[in-house]
């Protein structure tokens, strides 16, 4: 004797099962490859854009604290001669005049270093992870989901059935 929503959730659990199966390995490739590429895209406009020159500071760096850097105006000469100046994060007791390394965009603005391969490599398996996560919470949830709202049915279909036998079996017993 079998109900026709134990059939069902036989049937659901089957699909639900096909789609870990197949949906979660596609969703995560295609997601950790797609974000890997629009990464990889990133870091090739970024090294286009973007090139390190020497610079020197303009003022000493105070400060105790050797963990953070602090913002301090840096001078240099671009490749047309022309003497610009910016802030960059440099290390606290840095003195007055000592060459540091900063990138610069074409408009010579002082700017954040290029991303690197390593960047767009972790973006690409963070995204494929989460895709991986996101399918199967979304397929437990589709069958957590489905299996409330069957049980639901099934005690109501057993509460009705019982208020029609109850009345019987309980005069049985009182004698």
């Amino acid at each position: 004797m079998k109900r026709g929503s134990d059939t069902f959730e036989c049937w659901l659990r089957r699909v639900l099962t096909v789609v870990l199966l197949l949906g979660l390995p596609a969703a995560a490739i295609s997601a950790g490859l797609t974000a890997y590429e629009a990464s990889m895209d990133a870091v090739r406009v970024q090294r286009a854009e973007r090139h390190e020159v020497t610079a020197r500071l303009t003022a000493s760096v105070k400060g105790d604290d050797d963990r953070a850097k602090q913002a301090a105006q840096v001078r240099w000469t671009d490749s047309q001669g022309l003497v610009r100046t910016g802030a960059a994060l440099v290390k606290p007791g840095t003195p007055e005049g000592a060459a540091v390394r900063v990138w610069v965009n074409r408009d010579g603005t002082v700017v954040a270093p290029p991303m690197n391969t390593l960047n767009a490599t972790t973006s690409g398996w963070f995204v494929g992870v989460m895709a991986t996560f996101g399918v199967a919470v979304g397929t437990y949830g589709a069958w957590a989901g489905t299996r409330l709202v069957l049980d639901r049915g099934r005690y109501a279909r057993w509460d009705a059935e019982w208020d029609l036998v109850e009345p019987r079996w309980s005069g049985r017993f009182h004698r």
